[in-house]
């Protein structure tokens, strides 16, 4: 082995820490009983040791490959062999069998692998005849335990890879996110910025085409350049703000400000903004803020509304937040919004929301119901499963 494999090795891999070692411990009994052995069954017994500690390094090295059953095979063997030739007492070492079982994934194998270590047990039971004697009654809770305990190993595995997927999942809905994100801000700089800066290039031809012909006029359009330059950078400066991260509560004493300048008398009901800033993701901070804010510009712009109620609630399902006005209703506010701005703006909430697996639904009547439904889905959760 060179040097550079001897500073790399390890009798065990890093990720799984210091448990395997502490494992260890329940071997001390083992080599205890081996010291009242003579001869050669005290240095067979030994050797049946040595290559049962082997296995179990081996089973956390080839762990889900395909060596890993003969190395468990190999190490139930130990079990018996040692529980029948030596002592019944033996028979414990079955837990180290028993929890690398839990480790399989395959329904067949772990059913086979749980069989064999009931016959490993069972055997040297009626070999030595203890059914009958009061050691028996001393064994049998730590055979069921015994027995059980593949079933829990297996259950924790199945967490650990539940919450990996989630954290997985969640990666992936930041990058679809970021993707677009960086959709919409083309799509707003080309239907907003695009469209002014073409405007100016145009005045800007005129003016220079009219300052010899026309100065009173020229002079007339140099002052809607300037009016239209400073739109253009109104339309910078709220699509920056757009794009900074938001909280919830942040976006909501924001709305407030919003509708009440808008002449727009607002009532906004939500729980502690503590408890929301504790059990809410990041993430879903960003996404329900960005509907919200949506939703309100269009209750400003468009409902021509007198009143509006927003509230956020933490329910079974997740958060749901709920903005109402009696403004003209839906129908009226959809064809307006389309002839001033396309109608992007619903699309843009429910493509967002979809990336939660949220919901966004419109009810109109006297006034309209904007509903956004997202489901919060926690390791907390995932774990009382």
């Amino acid at each position: 082995m060179s040097l550079h494999n001897l500073r790399t090795f390890r009798v065990f891999p890093k990720r799984y820490g210091f448990f395997p070692y502490l494992f260890l411990i329940y071997l001390v009994l083992p080599i205890l009983n081996l010291r009242q052995e003579d001869g050669w069954k005290q240095i067979i017994g030994y050797v049946l040791l040595g290559i049962f500690l082997l296995t179990y390094r081996q089973l956390y090295v080839t762990m889900h490959n395909r060596f890993y059953t003969f190395w468990l095979s190999l190490q139930m063997l130990i079990v018996l062999v040692m529980s029948i030739a030596y002592d019944p007492s033996y028979l414990y070492m079955g837990f180290f069998p028993a929890n690398f079982i839990g480790w399989y994934q395959d329904d067949r194998k772990f059913r086979i692998a749980l069989g064999l270590l009931v016959v490993v047990e069972l055997v040297p039971v009626f070999y030595h005849g203890m059914l009958g004697s009061s050691g028996a009654l001393y064994f049998l809770p730590f055979l069921i335990i015994m027995l059980l305990s593949p079933f829990g190993v297996r259950s924790m595995i199945r967490r650990a890879e539940l919450e990996q997927e989630l954290d997985q999942a969640n990666a992936r809905i930041k990058e679809l996110v970021k993707s677009e994100e960086r959709a919409r801000i083309a799509r707003d700089l080309h239907d907003t910025l695009g469209h002014t800066l073409s405007l100016i290039t145009l005045k800007s031809q005129l003016v220079h085409r009219l300052i010899d012909k026309d100065p009173a006029k020229a002079q007339q359009e140099t002052k809607e350049i300037e009016q239209t330059s400073r739109a253009a950078l109104n339309q910078v400066r709220e699509l920056v703000s757009n794009m900074r991260a938001a909280t919830i509560p942040e976006e909501l004493r924001s709305a407030e400000t919003i509708l009440q300048t808008a002449g727009i008398q607002v009532k906004i009901d939500w729980y502690k903004e503590e408890k929301m800033t504790e059990e809410i993701p990041a993430l879903i901070h960003n996404i329900v803020s960005m509907c919200l804010r949506e939703a309100v510009t269009n209750v400003v712009k468009h409902s021509q509304a007198s009143h509006c109620w927003i509230q956020v609630e933490r329910t079974k399902e997740g958060l749901c937040c709920t903005i109402r006005d009696d403004g003209i209703g839906v129908q009226e506010r959809q064809a307006d919004q389309t002839r001033k701005s396309g109608g992007n703006g619903l699309k843009g909430m429910k493509e967002r929301l979809a990336l939660l697996e949220g919901q966004l639904t419109i009810e109109h009547g006297e006034g309209t119901l904007v509903v956004i439904e997202v489901p919060l889905i926690e390791k907390e959760q995932v774990n009382s499963k």
